[in-house]
């Protein structure tokens, strides 16, 4: 795992007098934005298509092998290391570092309070092995049509093919609305 430490906006405005804070948080937020966008887009299209040919039993393959291969070409083609993370994850290599469940905790924490989780992100300029990375995440609302898998009660047949896909999964209980997880994004400064 990845030592971070934090730096201070006052440090970040000294060590780029020439971009902004402002302008440098802006961009990459505006850039953030629409990548999670194209990977939304991408891996719903791919989900109904699925679910329309073979039912949620097909879409646990969306899940598995084209959602990592969407966040990975999306990855290639940008600046960005893009993922998806969770509190509850299904996948273990999805799991969220010490940074990325102090802010899935604040997510939460803004949700009880009353928030709408649809308007909900995060940015923070890091420094990651002494190089410095701007981290970004936006939570992941949980639709209804997320509950087939996600929820509580799930079709036996589904959950057993779940169980043998993901042997470790957790991302269960969900109810609409709730946080399944968020996007995550790190990119070099």
């Amino acid at each position: 795992m990845r030592k971070m430490t934090r730096l201070s906006v006052t440090t970040l405005l000294l060590a780029t007098p020439v971009l902004g804070f402002a302008e440098t948080t802006a961009g990459a937020n505006e850039e953030a934005r629409a990548l999670i966008q194209q990977f939304a887009e991408s891996l719903q299209s791919e989900l109904v298509s699925a679910m329309k040919e073979g039912g949620p039993i097909k879409a646990i393959e969306v899940c598995q092998d084209k959602a990592p291969a969407i966040a990975d070409n999306l990855s290639q083609t940008s600046a960005w290391e893009i993922g998806r993370t969770s509190l509850k994850t299904r996948n273990p290599e999805n799991a969220p570092d010490a940074w990325e469940t102090r802010i899935l905790k604040q997510f939460e924490s803004l949700k009880t309070a009353g928030n709408d989780v649809a308007e909900m992100s995060y940015a923070e300029v890091l420094e990651s092995d002494g190089q410095k990375v701007y981290r970004y995440m936006k939570p992941i609302p949980t639709q209804e049509i997320c509950l087939t898998c996600h929820g509580s009660d799930i079709d036996p047949d589904l959950a057993q093919a779940i169980d043998e896909a993901y042997p470790e999964d957790q991302a269960r209980g969900y109810s609409a609305g709730d946080i399944r997880g968020a996007f995550t994004l790190t990119k070099p400064l």
